[in-house]
């Protein structure tokens, strides 16, 4: 253990570097929600009624995302596998890059949403590469290797906001973080090109597909099918609120809607951290299924209802602690379980439904935005509720309709 432990130490500045992706990734992830205006105004959007730039361009672009990953999530596992963890993390990051230097070249929406579709993209490529990676250089830690990409990414969404505050206050164009990030993911490609990875083993695959054919039909149960589509609800719960709650916040009066992200980032950094530690103490996976999204859907009610700054503040803690601190990984690991020899296929079908919930209820929220203009922050609230609920009764569904031992799983890790 400890020999092989030291044999990988000259992975251990591989494993850094893709860490630092998945830092950047998370910047790339949440950067567009905090200049909405500046970018609607990059594109020329109309000026609403009440004086306010019309922001839903922007949302739509953001939605891209999703479109760029269900688009790229079915060939990028296989360059991963086939072609090496090196190519698709040189190909994710490198087209990181190329959103955050194209994002502020371009100068109209549909040239800004290819470019947010890029960014899925990017991000389905650094998925397969990163998470197999790290799992393979720290083989005695790797679900904890693995959780430590969710804890990067809620690092760069905490930090973020106080980054933003420092490029405004020395009166600088908020461009230069683009640059800035543009820059350093360059010099990480550059570093995953010529840094060592540990060799695949491909041993399992090969038994996999030998063995396949003898071990029966998939496992296309209710609860099965309720596990891959939480995928959809938890993401749709945390991807709805990480981009709509800015213009929320300027309707309750915060002065600075930033630094909502910071508490949300706080939130998801624990839950990811507790989450992992009440597993390992006993409580089932299925539980904490329904019980997060029920929290969440509590919240997004109360800041509904109250129309106070200070319930924003509480509002991001708790539903980036309930809704991105780890149900999706969740969702994955438990309809893996249903799935037991093609967790490849599970852990792609699950993806694929939180693919389509980045696109879908973004780009909902967006065209609830254009029609309803000054009311839409409350009125996706309402939409976010109600998808939140969908989850629990999905996860309800799991947690007694499905099989009667789950495997015990470990959280792994998903943007």
């Amino acid at each position: 253990m400890a020999s092989n432990q030291n044999s990988n130490r000259k992975y251990y500045l591989t494993a850094f570097a893709l860490y630092f992706a998945y830092f950047n990734l998370g910047i790339a992830s949440s950067i567009m929600g905090h200049y909405k205006t500046a970018f609607a105004e990059a594109w020329g959007a109309p000026t609403l009624a009440s004086g306010a730039v019309d922001v839903s361009m922007v949302v739509s672009v953001i939605a891209a995302y999703g479109l760029g990953r269900l688009i790229a999530y079915p060939f990028a596992g296989p360059v991963s596998d086939r072609l090496g963890r090196r190519i698709s993390g040189f190909i994710g990051i490198a087209l990181y890059s190329v959103f955050f230097f194209g994002m502020i070249s371009v100068h109209s929406m549909w040239a800004a949403y290819a470019i947010g579709i890029i960014n899925g993209i990017a991000n389905s490529f650094l998925d397969t590469c990163v998470s197999p990676s790290v799992m393979e250089i720290f083989p005695n830690s790797a679900s904890i290797a693995n959780l430590f990409t969710k804890f990067a990414i809620t690092i760069a969404q905490f930090i973020l906001p106080f980054i933003i505050g420092i490029v405004a206050s020395a009166h600088m164009t908020y461009e230069i973080i683009f640059i800035a990030c543009g820059i350093m993911m360059i010099i990480d490609a550059i570093l995953v090109l010529i840094l060592p990875f540990p060799k695949q083993d491909k041993s399992d695959a090969k038994t996999q597909v030998a063995t396949t054919d003898n071990k029966g039909k998939d496992r296309f149960t209710p609860a099965s099918i309720a596990a891959i589509l939480i995928g959809f609800t938890s993401s749709a719960t945390f991807m709805i609120w990480l981009n709509c709650n800015q213009e929320l916040g300027v309707s309750y009066g915060v002065q600075d809607p930033s630094a909502l992200q910071s508490f949300y980032a706080i939130g998801a950094t624990i839950a990811v951290l507790l989450t992992a530690q009440l597993i390992r103490m006993g409580l089932k996976e299925t539980t904490i299924l329904v019980l997060y999204p029920s929290i969440s859907a509590v919240m997004l009610l109360l800041c509904y209802f109250i129309q106070t700054q200070i319930i924003l503040y509480i509002g991001s803690f708790v539903i980036g602690y309930a809704a991105a601190g780890g149900v999706l990984q969740l969702a994955t690991s438990t309809a893996i379980s249903f799935f037991p020899d093609k967790k490849g296929l599970a852990t792609s079908l699950v993806m694929i439904a939180s693919s389509v919930a980045n696109y879908a209820v973004l780009s909902a929220a967006a065209y609830l935005t254009k029609i309803t203009g000054e009311n839409a922050p409350r009125i996706i609230i309402l939409m976010n509720v109600v998808i939140t609920l969908v989850g629990v009764a999905l996860a309800l569904v799991v947690k007694y309709r499905g099989k009667s031992a789950l495997v015990t799983a470990t959280l792994d890790t998903e943007n």
